[in-house]
């Protein structure tokens, strides 16, 4: 048996505890604020706006180079197709706005339907790359009859409700 006394170990050789706690901790605090720097970046782009057209420009949050969501009705004699892409205004209480959007919009899409564009509008033209068509099936079902009457003005170019 031996009876000699123990040396102390070797401290330089080893890390200190405290040191091996906070390496993990600081690593997890780093993996956390990068992940939420990601999320708040495309929370934040993910966002539209929402706006008429009269607000663009008026409103805070309608201005140039940002990500909108804009509403309004697609003028009649608008609508002007160039292959891959689809130009037309919308309008909305007096104003109006010009729309070019990457592809055809298809669907129900036409001249005197409301939609939202979502979009960026650049050097005053909204260049879309999604375009909703507002509808309602309700308004089909129980006013069948009132569809087949004339809802564009061929003199004027304008939209105007059936009668």
């Amino acid at each position: 048996m031996d009876l000699s006394p123990r040396t102390l170990p070797d401290t330089a050789a080893s890390p200190t505890p405290s040191r091996r706690r906070w390496a993990p901790i600081v690593l997890v605090a780093l993996v956390l604020v990068a992940g939420g720097v990601i999320v708040t970046q495309f929370l934040r782009s993910a966002v539209d706006y929402y706006c008429n057209v009269d607000e663009i420009g008026r409103r805070d949050g309608c201005e140039e180079h940002r990500r909108l969501r804009v509403q309004g009705t697609v003028d009649a004699g608008s609508v002007h197709t160039d292959g891959a892409r689809t130009a037309f205004t919308i309008s909305f209480h007096g104003a109006t706005l010009p729309v070019r959007y990457d592809g055809q919009p298809g669907g129900i899409f036409e001249e005197c339907q409301p939609v939202v564009v979502h979009g960026e509008l650049v050097n005053g033209t909204f260049e879309g790359d999604r375009v909703e068509v507002k509808h309602s099936n309700e308004y089909v079902a129980e006013n069948a009859d009132r569809l087949d009457s004339g809802d564009v003005s061929a003199e004027s170019g304008t939209c105007s409700p059936p009668a």
